[in-house]
């Protein structure tokens, strides 16, 4: 047989081949036609013109394509007839009205069963400008040693995302409530922090990554912290020491639980006091001279009250700690969230049945004031923290915080 009629015969059965298998296709075929796009997501915010392409694919051929958005076509049974194809098409975002919109794709096979796929989205369309502004009219803020800096700015919509930048430290920001446009952050000013004058910026940017960034100025000024002397029965010390784990493990714990504070605000309004308040045996920042630790910062409030009486929750929070450790002795950790948390030392008792992980409401019982760990006497030492730095709670009890 010559080398033409083989190559001859390679081709017949070439063809023959090909034809009975886009005739089984025809016939037989199952498969819906496989589809992606690209240049838009589901959930999604868009300004301006979207550029989207569809791709598709069929061991037959696609028939038709379909694009609808919000249920009135942009292209109805388009003739496609092929295997695989990239199909464009632009969203005219300008001409729609900002909010929430649906778009709609379907393929359909050219086979006898006429099988097809579609996806459906919702997507954002967002073409306003983005504006920010500072909640009081401002751009200087004055914050004593071992406060809060509390700040608040106001946009015209729901903003992707917006931190701080201040002392070469960058610190979150989120919407006092849910859904509000004013949004806020909680700046700890340490009590070692040295007094000057720093820039603060606040970087604002929406869902469709539009940047506004305001500026202010912020004056540190020095607080007069009191000195005190403090002094605790050795023979107590060892005993709580044998009692309790150790300190370090709690400090520990709070670095671990501050990286794993939940990114959102779990409580609403203003603190409670945990208890009430007969005297303030030592303040916020005092420095403390003792024979065991030496001096310090004292970075928490003893609150003097009667022996056993009530601790509550000072807000909602979840309870991440309740445990007995040497120097603070039965411990209560509450976490309000995106990094802030209110420590309870020296309880002589747990109250409810509450648990690691439990979710409390303000004013709920979480204790008994007690003498436990290191401790002269009967008393609460309340600390609260942000991003682990200990801050005077006593400010955050105050209207209008």
């Amino acid at each position: 047989m010559s080398k033409i009629k083989i190559i001859s015969w390679i081709v017949v059965l070439c063809i023959t081949g090909w034809i009975a298998t886009r005739t089984y296709y025809f016939f037989f075929a199952n498969s819906n036609p496989q589809l992606t796009l690209s240049g838009i997501v589901d959930g999604g915010y868009y300004a301006g013109d979207v550029s989207c392409v569809v791709n598709g694919e069929h061991p037959y051929k696609v028939k038709t394509i379909t694009v609808m958005l919000d249920g009135k076509p942009l292209t109805y049974n388009f003739s496609i007839g092929k295997s695989s194809f990239d199909f464009p098409f632009t969203l005219p975002t300008k001409t729609l009205a900002n909010g929430k919109h649906d778009l709609h794709i379907k393929l359909v096979d050219g086979t006898l069963k006429r099988n097809q796929v579609s996806k459906d989205l919702a997507f954002y369309v967002d073409n306003t400008p983005l504006q920010a502004a500072f909640v009081k009219q401002t751009t200087e803020y004055r914050v004593f040693q071992g406060k809060t800096l509390h700040i608040q700015f106001q946009t015209n919509k729901l903003l992707k995302e917006a931190h701080v930048n201040v002392f070469s430290n960058v610190f979150p920001c989120y919407p006092e409530a849910k859904n509000s446009l004013i949004y806020e952050t909680f700046i700890p000013i340490e009590c070692e922090a040295t007094p000057n004058e720093y820039v603060l910026t606040i970087d604002c940017r929406d869902h469709v990554d539009n940047l506004v960034t305001l500026e202010a100025k912020v004056q540190i000024v020095p607080y007069p912290f009191k000195k005190h002397a403090l002094h605790v029965d050795q023979q107590h010390i060892e005993r709580e020491k044998e009692i309790g784990a150790s300190q370090e493990l709690l400090n520990n714990e709070m670095k671990r639980l501050t990286e794993l504070s939940p990114r959102e605000k779990l409580w609403t309004g203003s603190f409670y006091v945990p208890t009430e308040i007969l005297r303030v045996s030592t303040e916020f920042g005092t420095i403390r001279t003792t024979q065991e630790k030496g001096r310090y910062s004292h970075k928490g409030v003893d609150i003097v009250n009667h022996p056993k009486s009530v601790i509550w929750a000072p807000q909602d929070g979840r309870v991440v700690i309740k445990d007995r450790y040497a120097y603070s002795g039965y411990t209560v950790v509450l976490d309000h969230g995106w990094g802030i948390f209110s420590l309870f030392y020296h309880l002589d008792s747990f109250a409810g049945n509450y648990a690691v992980g439990d979710f409390v409401k303000k004013g709920n019982p979480i204790g008994k004031l007690g003498k436990t760990g290191y401790a002269s006497g009967y008393h609460l030492h309340w600390e609260m923290r942000i991003n682990n730095i200990e801050i005077d709670p006593l400010e955050w009890t105050k209207p209008g915080f």
